[in-house]
């Protein structure tokens, strides 16, 4: 699935941004300083490669134990994987680009929202057994208050 393969990206790129400007931090001047807009947005930019790479990572990864495709949900978080960056680092030199922030954010909202609406018919049934796959044992063995019917 795509979004596996852009979490992982997201994770490089969230190294690499951050050790860049990794370089410069000794300068207490670099940028305006630790304060300044562009050294806050570039910070930001490094901290969403990895916030948006897990949540690829988690809708990849619930798609294959849910056996179902993503559809409309990994596409609009894809834009949210490019574009928050992107954004970030353009309001970063140009304050004017800080308009644009509300494609990321509604993005990812969106895939989210969309996600857990198709999601939720398909989460019913593996939830029903999800106890058999946290337990292969007999849990009443281990804690007293288990109800008879999971035994």
């Amino acid at each position: 699935m795509v979004n596996l393969t852009a979490a992982w990206i997201g994770f490089a790129l969230g190294c690499v941004s951050g050790a860049i400007p990794g370089l410069f931090i000794h300068s207490h001047t670099w940028l305006g300083g630790y304060t300044s807009w562009p050294r806050r947005l570039i910070r930001l930019a490094h901290i969403s490669f990895f916030g948006i790479g897990f949540l690829n990572l988690g809708l990849g990864l619930t798609c294959k134990v849910l056996g179902i495709e993503a559809g409309l949900a990994s596409t609009l978080m894809l834009v949210g994987a490019v574009m928050m960056p992107t954004v970030c680092y353009l309001s970063a030199f140009k304050p004017l680009f800080r308009h644009l922030f509300f494609i990321p954010a509604g993005s990812v909202l969106a895939a989210i929202i969309v996600f857990i609406v198709h999601v939720d018919g398909a989460s019913c049934s593996v939830l029903e057994f999800g106890h058999l796959l946290v337990f292969p044992v007999r849990p009443r063995k281990f804690f007293r208050i288990w109800p008879d019917s999971m035994t």
